[in-house]
């Protein structure tokens, strides 16, 4: 694995997923969310976005953590390995909730509330997002790694099981 998308519901924990994967693989880390966000809470054009994650993709490593379906094939095309996160809906929204109020290095502010558009945006994401997503992964999936959790104890047993792969290959003498 050296380029990897983590994808799912907003709330889902990808961004908490993505910097465990990071600290144990140490690939870079890119968040779209920081891409795309302002500190000012606006965004940059999609033109800049788009080039921008250009560019992150043409690098030989990563880890890139977020959705933005409007440029998922781009990335599916670059990648090797997918994580979907395709939890309930209500995992995401205690997820999205528990976060409120709290500094992230994957947003550059701190919610102070739990938007009700926002909210929206992820009880919409099974009907709006989540079709368009399998269909692309549906295309790609002779030739990467798709790795799909319905749960975040799914997620940390696949964690763990790559801990203790890196431990045994350490510990092999040759």
């Amino acid at each position: 694995m050296f380029k990897a998308i983590v994808i799912g519901s907003p709330g889902a924990g990808k961004s908490t997923f993505a910097r465990k994967l990071r600290d144990m693989t140490g690939l870079p880390l890119y968040y779209l969310d920081m891409l795309w966000h302002r500190p000012d809470q606006t965004n940059i054009s999609k033109e800049a976005f788009d080039t921008r994650l250009g560019e992150m993709l043409k690098t030989d490593k990563w880890i890139i953590d977020g959705n933005y379906l409007r440029t998922l094939e781009m990335r599916l095309r670059e990648c090797d390995t997918v994580f979907l996160m395709d939890y309930p809906l209500e995992v995401c929204i205690s997820g999205a909730e528990s976060r409120i109020g709290k500094q992230r290095e994957d947003l550059p502010w701190i919610e102070s509330e739990f938007d009700e558009e926002f909210k929206q945006w992820i009880i919409d994401f099974p009907q709006n997002q989540l079709p368009q997503i399998y269909e692309l992964l549906s295309q790609y999936r002779e030739s990467r790694n798709i790795v799909i959790f319905r749960s975040r104890k799914e997620a940390e047993e696949y964690l763990e099981g790559m801990a203790k792969c890196k431990e045994n290959s350490f510990g092999e003498v040759d």
